[in-house]
């Protein structure tokens, strides 16, 4: 999978195009010449899941590419460095980096999210987020300006189809209210009353359900935390439903970022998110008011998967020696990041309450002394 794309140059003067986001173009910067993206007969293929763990180690799976990659120690990032480039920082975390070569054997993406909010756009994005923070120290804006370019990002995932039967064993509790009589006392004196106390009966349940699954969505690299993944995906995942045919001219002037976690691995993580699911349906076939599982035994069939790259902006600063990351969902605009807090303003805001309860105080005791 290349890390970055090709060149592509402009038909009106010659230089090197870049995709124009929220656009089916690539645009020239020099001469402002769009270059429509030529859309052919390629579709978007779900492929068999357990042929390709079986054979990825042949040319039919996936293909050897030698590339000078940053490996980060920090956060486990693979990245493509610029030709004649044999050092750098993590583009994920900021972490200086040494670049190896090193020929790797890796599935193809067979689609892209193309870019929808522009560079423009994503710099007000990250501006209005910096000035939002407000225990952050006062030259963070200049520092993560210097350091935390905003630059445009492909992020791998997998997506997993599958259909689910599961054979299940359990219990399943209803409730029913038998009379219960009770000694309570009222303004000091004893009365018995009779109250409605729940009560639950338990019986075996057994059964099969079904479940189908389209798209599960995993993230095929670890390099950036789970949390802004997932709150910038805002919880619900990511629009495939608008996934076009993966082709270079979508990559043109941004950058790519290699898998880490390989398919089997994405499988287990789609597994853990399928039987939530199906744990789900379980209960809701026992039925009742409660239900206990205790066993089930799913079986996994039709499983298929996509390989596809989505969009962000990222920017990784450094203050005072601590890595910071900023992410926009390159489609909707969602943000998230880390930022570092000032000691000095957080005991500033504490020792202000701290002021404002003792006027109020003094305020109250003056009032009841009058």
């Amino acid at each position: 999978m290349p890390a970055t794309a090709g060149n592509f140059p402009c038909k009106g003067c010659g230089g090197t195009l870049s995709f124009e986001p929220g656009t089916e173009s690539l645009k020239c910067p020099f001469c402002g010449v769009e270059n429509e993206i030529a859309r052919g007969e390629e579709s978007i293929d779900e492929h068999d899941l357990l042929s390709a763990i079986e054979t990825l180690s042949s040319q039919a799976q996936g293909e050897a590419d030698d590339k000078i990659l940053v490996k980060c120690t920090a956060c486990g990032a693979q990245a493509e460095l610029p030709e004649n480039v044999t050092s750098g920082t993590c583009p994920f975390c900021g972490t200086p980096q040494v670049a190896v070569r090193e020929s790797r054997k890796l599935i193809k993406p067979g689609s892209v999210l193309p870019f929808a909010v522009e560079a423009g756009k994503g710099r007000e994005l990250f501006r209005g987020w910096l000035a939002g923070r407000w225990f952050a120290p006062s030259d963070l804006m200049r520092a993560a300006a210097m350091d935390g370019v905003l630059q445009g990002w492909y992020i791998p995932y997998w997506t997993y189809d599958s259909r689910v039967e599961t054979d299940y064993t359990g219990y399943r509790g209803d409730d029913y209210y038998v009379p219960v009589t009770r000694t309570v006392f009222v303004n000091g004196k004893a009365q018995t009353r009779t109250v409605m106390e729940r009560r639950t009966r338990w019986s075996y349940a057994s059964g099969r359900v079904r479940n189908a699954f389209d798209d599960v969505q995993v993230p095929a690299s670890n390099s950036l935390p789970a949390k802004h993944i997932e709150t910038i995906s805002e919880g619900s995942g990511w629009d495939v439903k608008n996934l076009v045919p993966y082709k270079d001219e979508y990559l043109a002037g941004l950058r790519a970022e290699s898998y880490t976690v390989d398919l089997r691995q994405g499988f287990e993580v789609a597994k853990g998110k399928m039987m939530e699911t199906v744990r789900v349906t379980v209960r809701r076939d026992i039925g009742g008011d409660h239900q206990r599982i205790t066993s089930m035994n799913p079986r996994f069939s039709d499983l298929t998967y996509k390989h596809l790259l989505v969009p962000i902006w990222l920017a990784a600063y450094r203050y005072g020696g601590t890595s910071y990351r900023f992410l926009i969902n390159a489609r909707t605009g969602a943000v998230s990041g880390d930022r570092p807090y000032s000691a000095w303003k957080i005991t500033g805001f504490v020792l202000a309450m701290l002021a404002l309860a003792g006027v109020i105080a003094l305020v109250v005791m003056l009032s009841k002394a009058r």
